[in-house]
C-alpha cells in the first residue's frame, strides 16, 4: 500500500516550499492553517514595509543630490521589516521541521493490511498487533478502548494528554467523554483501514492512562 509513502512525500515537499520558495504556503497545503496565515502575513507585512524603507531612502537620497530635503529618520521602517520577515521564515523552519519529522514517521511506520467486515480472515499483523493491546477490541476497521478514571478532573487530564500526543503524531482518535469514562476510536482514514499508527498510538494512550 502507498499511502504512507504517498503522505511522506506531500509533508516533505510542503516542507520545502515553505523553506525555499515562499514561507507559509507549504503550511497551508499541510493544512496548519493558522500558522500558514500567520506566515504569510508575517512575510507579507515585513517585504512591504522593507520596500517602503528603500523608497523613502532613495527618494530622500536623490532629493538631497538635486533639492532642498529635510532627511527624516526612516531606519526604523527597515529594522521592523527585516524583523517580520526574519520571524516569517523562523516560523515557516519551525514547521517545516514538524513536517520533516512527519515525513520520517510515515516513512518508518510499515501499513498494516487494510482489512473490512468482509475480509476474512484478518491479516497476522493485526492479529499479532491486537494480542498487545488486550484491551482493546477491533469494529471493523477501527479499534477502540473504554478508559475509567475515578472523576471527570482525570478524564479530562486524559483527554489533555492524549490530545496533546495526538497532535505530535499527526494521528487523532475519535474521542467520547462520558463524565469519568472516554473512549477512543482509532483508525487510519488515508489508509482506508488499521496501520500500525494506530497500534502505536493506542499503546501510548495506554500508557498515559496509566492502566
Amino acid at each position: 500500500m502507498s499511502f504512507p509513502k504517498k503522505t511522506a512525500n506531500r509533508a516533505a515537499h510542503n516542507a520545502l516550499v515553505n523553506l525555499l520558495l515562499f514561507p507559509g504556503l507549504g503550511s497551508l497545503r499541510s493544512g496548519r492553517r493558522l500558522a500558514g496565515c500567520g506566515q504569510i502575513i508575517l512575510v507579507l507585512a515585513g517585504s512591504i514595509l522593507l520596500l517602503l524603507w528603500l523608497f523613502r531612502e532613495l527618494s530622500q537620497y536623490y532629493g538631497l543630490m538635486f533639492g532642498d530635503v529635510v532627511p527624516e529618520a526612516v531606519g526604523w521602517l527597515g529594522e521592523t521589516g527585516a524583523v517580520l520577515f526574519v520571524a516569517s521564515w523562523l516560523w515557516a523552519a519551525v514547521t517545516s521541521m514538524s513536517l520533516f519529522r512527519e515525513a520520517s514517521m510515515s516513512r518508518a511506520v510499515p501499513p498494516l493490511l487494510s482489512f473490512s467486515d468482509q475480509a476474512e480472515p484478518v491479516s497476522a499483523s493485526i492479529q499479532a498487533a491486537l494480542l498487545t493491546l488486550p484491551e482493546w477490541h477491533r469494529d471493523g476497521v477501527v479499534i477502540s478502548r473504554r478508559y475509567e478514571f475515578a472523576d471527570f478532573a482525570a478524564a479530562m487530564k486524559f483527554v489533555n494528554a492524549v490530545a496533546q500526543l495526538a497532535e505530535q503524531a499527526q494521528h487523532h482518535p475519535d474521542l467520547d467523554i462520558r463524565w469519568n469514562k472516554v473512549t477512543l476510536a482509532l483508525t487510519t482514514h488515508e489508509a482506508g483501514g488499521l496501520t500500525a499508527k494506530d497500534f502505536a498510538l493506542a499503546r501510548q494512550c495506554d500508557g498515559l492512562s496509566g492502566r
